[in-house]
């Protein structure tokens, strides 16, 4: 059940997430792709950027992909080219469990948050919750597909079209899930991704990604992210500089080959962890899909302590060498950066009392299950 480290023949940790395994793979196409980047110069925009924005938006199901410089800026950009720069009084309803990225990019375009409860089963957006908030200073909704499954898009589809409102979809952990058939950016206007390198889809650094149907948000997002240029020294408005390099897109087209067999290899890990987690007391595992309305890619495995000392819990995983975490442990509405929008942890039951419980277990496609076995029995001793 041990891991044993081949060069020196010691018992090694498990780490949550480990990128050094995937390049150990993979390692000649990643060398040559930087080769051939170096060797061509085309650092800023060239034929990978361009490969890789088509290729993506292939992946996505069909469209048109805006390449920006990271998952953030993608919300920001996205925003902005939906519903232009707000006033500071237009709210965009969101989720209060996510990370704060999703939040700042709201702010950044010029709009207010407004935050709502999760559903506790899955930590994605509870429609119920949605439809309560809406008032006549909402112009748009931002669901968070969370952890690897997306929100129940249908529902917030439908409470979004009898308000009149946008959708973009933040889709920064859900590289290739599904919700009944469609996937991120086949339901809104939008989806933004991310490409941070712990991602399921990840690059050497920060990198991001507006996919959406509609060709002319994705030629505004692109001038955007590329100081508002329409020629090169002709600029139509003042915008950022926000452009994903060739070498990242480089990188980012070797791992899209590959994404969909990692994918495959994270739900069969998920089963793994799964199989040895059903019935533990006091431990609840992911909410299975009984109708098989979701594709879940696991970009994290979250589990939940119930009645256990969860920080107590990570300890001793952790003094067994297995890189657990917590996402997120301090919810939005609690954060002190957000402290002026006036909420108390009560307000959001669902999100207070699930940060305080969950736990990220070990979740990546080269894990074996000889790891898992051993994460399982180390999460089986800690909870007593």
């Amino acid at each position: 059940m041990n891991t044993i480290n081949e060069m020196t023949g010691r018992i090694t940790g498990i780490p949550l997430v480990d990128l050094k395994a995937q390049y150990r793979a993979h390692r000649e196409e990643f060398d040559r792709a930087v080769a051939k980047c170096a060797e061509s110069a085309r650092f800023i925009g060239g034929e990978e950027h361009q490969a890789f924005a088509a290729e993506f938006a292939d992946y996505c199901g069909g469209g048109h992909v805006a390449l920006c410089g990271n998952g953030t800026d993608a919300l920001t950009l996205a925003i902005l080219g939906l519903l232009g720069p707000g006033d500071g009084r237009a709210e965009i309803i969101t989720v209060s469990h996510t990370f704060i990225a999703t939040v700042e990019a709201i702010v950044s375009a010029g709009y207010r948050p407004r935050l709502v409860d999760i559903d506790p089963a899955t930590y994605c957006m509870d429609p119920a919750s949605l439809a309560a908030a809406v008032g006549k200073d909402t112009r748009a909704v931002v669901p968070v597909h969370l952890y690897g499954r997306m929100a129940p898009m249908d529902a917030i589809m439908e409470i979004a079209g009898k308000n009149g409102l946008s959708v973009i979809e933040d889709a920064a952990q859900a590289h290739g899930a599904a919700w009944k058939g469609k996937g991120p950016g086949q339901w809104g206007d939008a989806a933004c991704f991310s490409f941070y390198p712990g991602k399921n889809l990840g690059a050497w650094g920060d990198g991001g990604a507006v996919f959406t149907g509609n060709s002319a948000l994705a030629a505004r997002v692109a001038m955007h992210a590329d100081h508002g240029r329409s020629g090169k020294y002709r600029h139509e408005f003042l915008a950022v500089n926000s452009r994903l390099d060739g070498l990242q897109a480089a990188i980012l087209r070797v791992k899209l080959r590959h994404l969909d067999d990692w994918t495959v290899a994270r739900n069969r890990v998920a089963a793994w962890y799964g199989e040895r987690l059903a019935g533990l007391p006091g431990v609840t595992i992911p909410a299975a899909d009984a109708r098989g309305d979701a594709r879940h890619v696991y970009h994290l495995y979250v589990v939940r302590l119930m009645g256990k000392d969860r920080d107590g819990v990570l300890e001793k995983l952790r003094r067994c060498g297995i890189g657990a975490g917590v996402h997120y442990p301090l919810p939005l509405h609690e954060q002190p950066a957000l402290s002026h929008l006036g909420m108390a942890p009560g307000d959001l039951p669902h999100t207070h009392k699930a940060a305080g419980e969950i736990i990220s277990l070990p979740m990546y496609p080269e894990l074996t299950e000889d790891q898992v076995d051993r994460v399982a029995a180390a999460l089986g001793k800690a909870v007593g």
